[in-house]
């Protein structure tokens, strides 16, 4: 009992970045495999979550909360679990659809626009494959397609019940009756609230750009940008891209989104002039070519980008120093 309630304090005081192991053989004072079962659920879960809420500091409270629940209970409420990873996501995905709601209501009232929290990564890329270091994989966000930035502002965009049974079926593979107990409608229900989730995503998407070419894409606008090149920026955006800042309301950022290529050129330009000192380096922003911008070692911005073609769709500038922290500290 002592070895589980360090556990869960442990949980409460680790973040999604840091390491767990569980010691898989009883006896000793280490824990049993039953234990070590449950902990590998640690990532579905962080995964699961996250793709849900969009959020890192939510996703920890999910994983923790999930947990906790699954202790309150007694070795014999436990042991009548004939799945503990399904019901683990099941009261995680339930914790989620309650946080969806709460959250869509302090999203109305936040000061600009809401931008999904980037995910931390040291990754280096170079022409789209990435290199350097990475953390360890077992609590690290899986990096596809379902947490790119694009496809996650379109996520914010749907209702919370409508947003957890296209994750679950989608992207996790869950059939509509799992999904169902889930959300707690009918099976018929939730295949409608999924499909409508999958004509929004395939509505708001284009053909995306080869990796390799997106990498290219995103390295030459470093280029112009720290060069002050205006012409070359232009030339690199679609003209009628779109920038996205996200301040918070604790950094002063674009309260709407900035329309047009050469707009956006002549921002970040001004940017540029304004902050001689500003250190750009290429880095993987969910699973996709991105750049950061730091001041003194300190991440000021996190930059993701939706390529389509030859030109820059669309940019999305994460400022907000609480969504920034995780970059500066690791």
């Amino acid at each position: 009992m002592r070895c589980l309630v360090g556990l869960v304090r442990a949980f409460a005081t680790k973040g999604v970045s840091n390491i767990m192991t569980t010691p898989s053989e009883p006896g000793d004072g280490r824990f049993d495999p039953g234990l070590s079962a449950i902990m590998s659920e640690r990532r579905q879960l962080i995964n699961l979550a996250y793709r849900l809420l969009g959020s890192l500091a939510d996703t920890e409270d999910v994983v923790q909360e999930t947990y906790a629940r699954w202790y309150a209970m007694t070795r014999q409420q436990q042991k009548a679990i004939e799945s503990p990873g399904a019901w683990l996501t099941t009261v995680a995905s339930r914790i989620c659809l309650d946080l969806l709601g709460s959250a869509r209501a302090r999203r109305e009232r936040y000061v600009g626009e809401w931008i999904p929290e980037p995910l931390p990564d040291p990754t280096e890329w170079s022409d789209g494959r990435p290199g350097g270091s990475t953390v360890d994989p077992a609590d690290r966000v899986a990096l596809d397609e379902s947490v790119n930035m694009a496809f996650l502002v379109v996520l914010e965009a749907m209702a919370p019940a409508e947003r957890v049974a296209f994750i679950l079926h989608d992207v996790f593979r869950y059939s509509f009756a799992e999904v169902a107990e889930i959300v707690g409608r009918t099976p018929a229900a939730c295949r409608q609230l999924a499909w409508l989730a999958r004509r929004r995503i395939h509505a708001s998407q284009v053909p995306a750009a080869p990796t390799a070419q997106q990498a290219g894409i995103v390295r030459d606008f470093k280029k112009a940008w720290e060069a002050k090149d205006i012409d070359a920026l232009v030339g690199l955006l679609d003209p009628d891209a779109t920038g996205t800042a996200d301040g918070g309301g604790l950094v002063s950022a674009m309260l709407r989104p900035m329309e047009g290529g050469e707009r956006i050129a002549r921002a970040f330009v001004a940017i540029a002039g304004l902050t001689p000192d500003l250190a750009i380096l290429e880095r993987t922003v969910n699973g996709r070519p991105g750049l950061v911008a730091q001041q003194d070692g300190v991440t000021v911005v996190v930059l993701a980008f939706d390529v389509a073609g030859e030109r820059i769709r669309r940019i999305w500038s994460v400022l907000n120093p609480e969504k920034l922290r995780p970059w500066t500290t690791g």
